[in-house]
């Protein structure tokens, strides 16, 4: 049996960092009994997969994000996987089949045009979020402010578009997880006696030039950064844990305290982690993160 994994590429995930993110969860997470995990901003999923596949005390979990054609792919691996496997078949079969990097890009562009048309049903649009995610550059998820995926050809000649083994793990693992589509405060309703929320949101950018968060047409600003902040005061005061990501700032220019002073109440860790966005390869390389919890892990202060 495949072991199930993001069936997706998406930038940011967290793949590379869930050794270090799983030192910071709480030291008894393993011992507490009928866990709901909440993941409001579930981008690629590899958190998710970790610890459905590590923690089988989670017996249900929520996903939510603000992208309507990520949520409906979470629900057609879910739900339709043995449909998809064989819609990704003939799309794979017949990309493969184009013998020049002229005619590639030229089907490229033709799928991608259909499928910001939003105009198709559920499995051919999931079809076309899996193929154009692996053949589009790097396999970034960007649109434009009227919504449109606008992510040139990416060059590939024989990437792996259905994977189909994943799919079923992926398909099997999800069967205890509700999905919804939406901003991340509506997932607070699904809050049950012993719940664990993991928030990974749009990074605030390390300078103008360095943004990459445009996965939605809607900014995810200092404004909605804040409001987050709030969210998790809200279940701080609940006595719910959480655990959130975000770009690490004052690592960046040595100035910039926004998380340091937003969250200046919490306990506040950085990892080290990879990117490798930047077009330019002299600009990619390894930079700090911050995780920022609400419970204090007595050992992680004794290294």
């Amino acid at each position: 049996m495949a072991k199930a994994k993001p069936f997706i590429k998406w930038v940011g995930g967290k793949g590379q960092l869930i050794e270090q993110l799983e030192a910071l969860l709480p030291a008894d997470f393993a011992e507490r009994e009928n866990v709901t995990y909440i993941e409001p901003f579930v981008g690629g999923g590899a958190m998710l997969f970790y610890m459905l596949q590590t923690y089988p005390n989670i017996k249900s979990a929520v996903i939510n994000d603000i992208n309507p054609d990520l949520t409906l792919c979470y629900q057609v691996v879910r739900d339709n996987p043995t449909e998809l496997i064989k819609s990704l078949n003939v799309i794979q079969s017949d990309y493969y089949a184009l013998r020049t990097e002229e005619e590639r890009k030229m089907f490229f562009l033709q799928q991608r045009e259909q499928f910001n048309s939003k105009s198709l049903n559920e499995i051919d649009n999931t079809t076309l979020f899996f193929f154009l995610n692996r053949t589009c550059f790097n396999g970034l998820y960007r649109v434009n402010k009227a919504g449109k995926f606008n992510v040139p050809f990416g060059k590939y000649t024989t990437p792996t578009i259905c994977d189909a083994a994943t799919i079923y793990a992926d398909s099997k693992l999800l069967q205890k997880v509700e999905i919804m589509t939406g901003d991340f405060e509506q997932t607070y309703a699904k809050i049950k006696d012993n719940t664990f929320f993991y928030f990974d949101p749009p990074y605030r950018p390390l300078s103008n030039t360095s943004s990459f968060n445009d996965y939605t047409k809607e900014d995810f600003n200092d404004n909605a950064q804040i409001r987050l902040k709030l969210f998790c005061d809200r279940l701080n005061e609940n006595g719910i844990n959480f655990m959130l990501s975000n770009s690490d700032c004052l690592g960046k220019d040595g100035t910039d305290r926004f998380f340091d002073d937003l969250f200046i109440d919490y306990s506040i860790e950085r990892v080290w982690a990879s990117r490798n966005v930047n077009a330019i390869a002299s600009k990619r390389g390894k930079l700090t993160e911050i995780v920022v919890n609400n419970y204090h892990n007595r050992y992680l202060f004794q290294r």
